[in-house]
């Protein structure tokens, strides 16, 4: 049975979220202030790359997968209250910046300091970038996953997982839009559908466990191209044709369901047949429909662009096929779109999320 998660911003009614013991240690100031106190001086933790709307579940559904990521290491400043600094960052090139509010790992951090309460330090962060940009894996909701679970952890992690989104969702409505499909599977690891996620109301989660994940292999081509998500986003419809509705909405219910019965190829072939954003999106990534024809045709169940591209995701349910399609696929970017291709790599579901490392 799916795992349902339902929680609001801070203020709101009560939660239904699950919450772990708190492990913290308060002290008193003179004023009669209660401070929490961190337990550790140093903190690093890890998020895992993910595959956002699989084909029809666009907005609403993602997956966190094994094989790359970012690393957040997240330090206490003694006397600097709820301070956030950028100490470094690293395999970015120099491109983001080291402003606490105009990154995400630095919205994250300090988001993830308001859930916590009123703490006696600051944290100075550093950010390992093991995801490229732009590349529709993920990479800044793992960036934010990672600093909300290291910040978390210098506190000795009394924020749950589910509740840390909410610090996600800020830090990815900073960069790229208010949405969960990303940040969610980041932080809980495994299959994530977004039931609810409007700014200013409760957001609902719902888990969903894929029965055998051994048998599920996701090959992941990144080619050298970057998709930026607002550029992605400009693309899409503001109305859809009802028959292509209709269409999605099979599509993404057939997803769901294969999804939960662990029927590797309903799952390929679900996530295959987007008939309202991939359409839009596609012709921007060059070569994306050779690559598309060339992952089914050398085995693939289906192929779709993962999140906003130009990475493009195959379903399969051997990792030889997989290295077949993989090569296939990479061979298409250099044909079809004369793109050079930065990873080709078959990996498995991350059932896991945001960890400590």
């Amino acid at each position: 049975m799916a795992l349902r998660q339902r929680f609001q911003q801070p203020g709101g009614s009560c939660s239904k979220a699950r919450r772990p013991a708190r492990c913290v240690r308060l002290n008193v100031s003179a004023g009669g202030k209660v401070y929490i106190d961190p337990v550790k001086k140093e903190c690093a933790a890890f998020a895992p790359a993910t595959v956002a709307n699989l084909g029809p579940g666009f907005d609403w559904m993602g997956c966190a997968v094994q094989g790359g990521g970012d690393t957040v290491v997240a330090k206490v400043i003694p006397g600097k209250p709820g301070q956030v600094v950028i100490e470094a960052i690293q395999g970015d090139g120099g491109r983001l910046s080291l402003d606490p509010a105009k990154n995400c790992i630095g919205v994250a951090a300090t988001e993830t300091l308001k859930l916590i309460g009123a703490v006696s330090c600051g944290v100075s962060l550093t950010l390992n970038k093991g995801l490229p940009l732009g590349s529709g894996m993920g990479s800044s909701a793992a960036s934010a996953a990672a600093a909300a679970w290291a910040v978390n952890g210098l506190f000795g992690a009394p924020v749950s997982k589910d509740k840390l989104i909410l610090a996600g969702l800020a830090s990815e409505a900073a960069v790229s839009g208010y949405h969960a499909d990303n940040v969610g599977p980041s932080l809980l690891g495994g299959f994530v559908l977004i039931r609810s996620c409007k700014p200013g109301e409760p957001v609902e989660l719902l888990q969903l466990p894929f029965p055998d994940p051994d048998r599920l292999h996701f090959v992941l081509v990144n080619p050298c191209f970057e998709a930026p998500t607002a550029q992605m986003r400009a693309v899409l419809p503001k109305e859809v044709p009802m028959k292509a509705m209709i269409n999605n909405c099979c599509q993404g219910g057939a997803l769901v369901a294969g999804i939960l019965r662990g029927d590797v190829r309903l799952v390929g072939e679900s996530l295959d047949r987007d008939a309202i954003i991939e359409p839009v999106r596609g012709p921007l990534i060059p070569g994306m429909m050779a690559v598309k024809a060339a992952a089914k045709e050398a085995g693939a169940y289906g192929c779709t662009i993962s999140g906003a591209g130009p990475t493009a995701v195959a379903i399969v349910d051997d990792p030889a096929v997989g290295q077949r399609v993989a090569e296939a696929m990479s061979a298409a970017f250099r044909s079809a779109g004369k793109l050079e291709v930065n990873t080709a790599q078959v990996v498995k579901l991350d059932p896991e999320g945001a960890k400590f490392v």
